[in-house]
This record gives structure tokens, C-alpha cells and sequence, in this order.
């Protein structure tokens, strides 16, 4: 656990790679794992959730090569090549791990165990269990199958037709994993859409995925290609910075190499109804995402919104950052529909709720979101990180712009997501 005390800035100037995705660094891993040879992840994110992944995999049978510069190489066993594990699969504090690692092992025919962390194991798992269960899956789990840990026997899974109740990336994949190993052809579909690196993988791999709108068909038993691919840097991450240049004055970032998959830009949709704008700079084609560079420079005029339900599969990640920035808004802004929120690493709902509060922000608390009205002026205080990476980072913004010192109690879980954060963040205020 560490804390730290920050103070305002004077403005943000200069440029800034974010690090490399963290969806995408966790898919790389587990489809090269299963692929028919050896493939290359170049630019992997070396943070605790993805290396959880990459440990998974280890521990599943998969040599995997680590330069320990960003590069490593999977050597794939293809769909039927993983061995049972020794030892219990620790998946950290990643549910990212734990979700989509359970559709692989549901169709291998061994016995496993999956846990995590304290956080981890607080976390709703019964939105895997019940459709992979549907499938043939014979999963258990803590307190009456809702929670860590795990134990799954695979094997014999069927194809299902599965309606999603609600939107989730992480649940989509899990069940099209399981779909490579069923007989037949398994249909997921979503009620938004939610990201789609997992069908843009398995479809560059020659997977039998077709797609139909919001609904996805994966046909199990085929063969996965192996792949070279070079993971771009995380919009998540890039989120803090673009945040803290529109609201931070006498502010110009360069923020470089942002992967812009359209299934994760919402949060640049919530700008512009904001009033917020960005400039995207030299759009490209990475390893099939597309990529470009954002230029960022201190907003005027930032007025109020309401950001819905319908925005939220593609910006779930950036709420709390988008609640710091809405303190600056004039107005009320009500940022809605995004109750899957309190079953993250924390309650991020109520954690912004609180945060804000003590910096002399009026929010009002709801179910699914918040209501937050600005301009406010921020002002420095004790911060509860909640142990969330995104909380943290969040909270690190906002005492940027805020009078006095700002003391955030724990931010050694950044490194989940983004290592030397904070050190970077205080550079560019520098």
C-alpha cells in the first residue's frame, strides 16, 4: 500500500504514450495460447491483471516466451493442447482473467480451480456459470454459485442460442470461447454493443465467427491461426490525460498510439455532448485496430449533459474520470444507467459519490449513476482509493485542479492497470 499527496497544477504540457491495452493484452495471450503454433504479442502491458493472464496460461500447460521489453511469444497448443493444472489458478484482481479463462476450461476435459483476491472474490461470477452451464458446463462455486472460487470439470459442450441481459465484453467472450470447443454453432447476443476485440481476433485467426448486428455466431472445432500482433496503447488509460488537459488550464497534450476501436470510444462521444472537443491526428490501422494520436487542450465553456444507458458498454471503464471532469461543467450533468459499476473492483458509484463529497462537489447518488453539478471548485482533501486502480487515478486528476493538497490513501493498486501512473502525471504538470 502506498499514498500519496498531491497539489495543483499549473497547467499539462508535452506528450504522452499511454501503455499498451489491457483487454487487448489479455485476449493476445489466452487466443495465441490456443492457437495451432507460435505467435507474437508485441507492445504486452506488463501490469498485475494481464500477467495474471499470462501466469493462467503458464500454469495450463503453454510456454511463453518473455523478452521482458514488451515482446513475448506464445507457443500455441491449438484447442485441445492445454494440460490440467497442478495447482489452483490464482487470477489476482482480475475479472477480465477469471470470466474468460472459464469458457476455455468449460470445453477442456480436465479439472480446475479458479480464485482470486480478496476484491475477486466479491465479484459476480454467476453471469458466466449460468450460460456456460446451459452448455453442458459443470461449474461450482462459492455461495450458491455467485462467486470465487471456482471449480470446473470441461468437456462435451453443446452450442446454445444465449440472450445477454445485459451488456458485457467479458461474459460475450467467455461464452464465445466456450463456443470454439462446442458442437454446433453458439449465438450471443447482446442487448448493446459492448467491445469487440475477441471477435476481431478470433475472425483474424479463421475462426468461424459471423456477425450479425448485435448478435455473434461462433461455430465450434475449428482450428485457430497463430498471429503477430502489436497491441496499441489503452483508451482507459488515455482517458486520465485527455480528462486532465480539458480541465486543468494553460493545458496541451499529445496523447499518442490510442487504439479508437469505435466499442470503446463512448467516453469521446460524452465530450462532445459536452462541448468538449478533441482533435484525432493521423488515423491508422495497427495489427487490424484502429489507431491514432489525440490532441487535447484546456476547454472552455464546458456545459452540463446527460450521458445514458446507451453510452455506457462503451465507456465503462471511464466513468469515474468522466465524474471528475463533469465537476467542471456548467450545470448538472446526470451520468446514468451504469449500475453494473458497484460489482467492480469497488463500488464505483458510491466511491465517486464519497470522493467528490469531500472535495466539495454536490452529487447526488443513485442507483445506476450519478447526478453532479458544476462548476465546482474543487478543493483538497482525503481521498479513499478503495483499492481501485481506476478510483485512484481518477482521484489523482482531480487534485490536479483542486486548492490545497490532496491526500489519496492507497494508489499502490495502479499498477493493475498502469504502472508509474502517478509519476508520469506529476511530470507533465512539472
Amino acid at each position: 500500500m502506498s499514498a500519496i499527496d498531491i497539489r495543483a497544477a499549473k497547467g499539462l504540457r508535452g506528450e504522452v504514450i499511454p501503455p499498451p491495452d489491457k483487454s487487448i493484452s489479455h485476449r493476445a495471450v489466452m487466443l495465441a495460447s490456443i492457437a495451432d503454433g507460435r505467435s507474437i504479442v508485441r507492445n504486452f502491458l506488463y501490469a498485475h491483471d494481464p500477467v495474471s493472464t499470462l501466469n493462467a496460461m503458464r500454469s495450463l500447460g503453454i510456454n511463453i516466451d518473455d523478452s521482458g521489453k514488451g515482446e513475448i511469444v506464445v507457443h500455441g497448443k491449438g484447442l485441445r493442447g492445454l494440460s490440467e493444472p497442478s495447482d489452483v489458478i490464482d487470477c489476482g484482481n482480475s475479472g477480465t482473467t477469471m470470466r474468460l479463462i472459464s469458457g476455455i476450461l468449460s470445453g477442456n476435459p480436465f479439472f480446475s480451480v479458479l480464485t482470486g483476491d480478496s476484491s475477486l472474490r466479491t465479484r459476480p461470477m454467476a453471469r458466466v456459470i449460468e450460460p456456460l452451464r446451459q452448455m453442458g458446463g459443470r461449474i461450482s462455486a462459492r455461495q450458491s454459485d455467485r462467486y470465487a472460487p471456482l471449480a470446473i470439470t470441461g468437456g462435451g459442450l453443446r452450442a446454445i442460442d444465449f440472450s445477454m441481459p445485459v451488456a458485457s465484453a467479458q461474459v460475450k467472450s467467455c461464452v464465445m470461447l466456450a463456443g470454439l470447443y462446442a458442437e454446433g454453432t453458439t449465438t450471443i447476443t447482446e442487448p448493446l454493443k459492448s467491445r469487440d476485440h475477441t471477435e476481431s481476433m478470433l475472425a483474424a485467426m479463421g475462426g468461424s465467427i459471423k456477425i450479425d448486428g448485435l448478435s455473434v455466431k461462433v461455430s465450434g472445432g475449428r482450428e485457430l491461426a497463430p498471429f503477430d500482433l502489436a497491441v496499441p496503447a489503452d483508451f482507459s488509460s488515455a482517458a486520465f490525460f485527455i480528462a486532465a488537459a480539458l480541465m486543468i488550464k494553460n493545458s496541451e497534450l499529445l496523447v499518442r498510439n490510442v487504439g479508437i476501436n469505435p466499442t470503446r470510444t463512448g467516453f469521446l462521444d460524452a465530450l462532445s455532448k459536452m462541448g468538449a472537443g478533441v482533435e484525432i491526428v493521423d488515423r491508422r490501422i495497427i495489427s487490424g485496430e484502429p489507431v491514432a494520436d489525440i490532441l487535447c487542450r484546456t476547454a472552455s465553456g464546458l456545459k452540463a449533459a446527460v450521458i445514458g444507458k446507451e453510452l455506457m458498454p462503451s465507456m465503462i471503464d471511464e466513468f469515474p474520470i468522466l465524474c471528475i471532469l463533469a465537476t467542471q461543467a456548467d450545470g448538472v450533468t446526470e451520468i446514468r444507467g451504469a449500475g453494473e459499476l458497484r460489482v467492480k473492483e469497488s463500488d464505483r458509484i458510491k466511491a465517486m459519490a464519497e470522493g467528490l463529497g469531500a472535495m466539495g462537489v454536490d452529487v447526488q447518488e443513485h442507483e445506476d449513476g450519478l447526478s453532479i453539478k458544476g462548476p465546482a471548485l474543487l478543493k483538497g482533501s482525503s481521498i479513499k482509493s478503495c483499492a481501485d486502480h481506476r478510483i485512484a487515478m481518477s482521484f489523482a486528476v482531480a487534485s490536479l485542479a483542486a486548492e490545497g493538497s490532496t491526500y489519496i490513501d492507497d494508489t499502490s493498486c495502479v499498477d493493475i492497470s498502469f504502472p508509474g501512473f502517478i509519476s508520469l502525471l506529476k511530470g507533465l504538470a512539472a
